[in-house]
């Protein structure tokens, strides 16, 4: 596993010959994409359709409690299975600037692959799909940059199926009550927003 873990990334990883426009954009995607799950987060909260709002706090309270079980998980496996970055072991070319901590599962990969499964999940299956394909660039562009093997990328995949799981499962316990207890809360918070009708109520 290891031998083809090294070969999936020598094959992906870029080299001082690789073109400057594809390690800009692999920068701008490796560094600033991954702000899709915050913006969608805040605006499926505070915006729609006033018959879908509902079902959107919904979707957003069980993919954060998603997000932050799958972060959770991802610490924890990062502490039982230390690996080094590519870079950190002398292999390949580095061209994003990253502290020599231990990769496997990457953070963001866990990220943007807990927030596509969500919307599979919970959503709508092509909206998920498009941001599966987002996170698949994300993925090849901290591989291909040097900062991550491509079993990193993996594992936050797999990690973000487990956060899903336990998301799903917690929020039959308290999901609803949780959901019960933040609505007063916002609209105590947004009271002058929502009585403007700039966000919803």
């Amino acid at each position: 596993m290891d031998a083809l873990n090294r070969s999936l990334f020598m094959l992906i990883n870029a080299t001082p010959t690789s073109p400057a426009w594809l390690l800009q954009l692999a920068t701008f995607i490796a560094k600033d994409v991954i702000a899709i799950v915050p913006l969608l987060i805040v605006a499926l909260w505070l915006w729609g359709p006033r018959e879908q709002v509902e079902s959107q706090r919904v979707l957003v309270l069980k993919t954060g409690m998603a997000l932050l079980y799958a972060l959770a998980i991802s610490w924890c496996v990062g502490q039982l299975l230390p690996h080094p970055r590519p870079f950190a072991i002398g292999l390949g070319h580095q061209f994003l600037p990253h502290a020599p901590d231990d990769s496997y599962p990457s953070d963001h990969g866990t990220t943007i692959f807990t927030f596509a499964l969500a919307f599979i999940f919970w959503h709508r299956v092509w909206s998920g799909i498009i941001l599966m394909v987002v996170g698949g660039a994300i993925a090849w562009s901290r591989i291909y940059l040097g900062v991550h093997w491509p079993m990193d990328m993996l594992g936050g995949l797999l990690v973000g199926m487990l956060g899903c799981l336990a998301s799903h499962l917690a929020w039959q316990i308290y999901g609803h009550r949780l959901l019960d207890k933040l609505n007063p809360l916002y609209r105590a918070l947004f009271a002058v927003p929502i009585r403007k009708g700039w966000t919803q109520s």
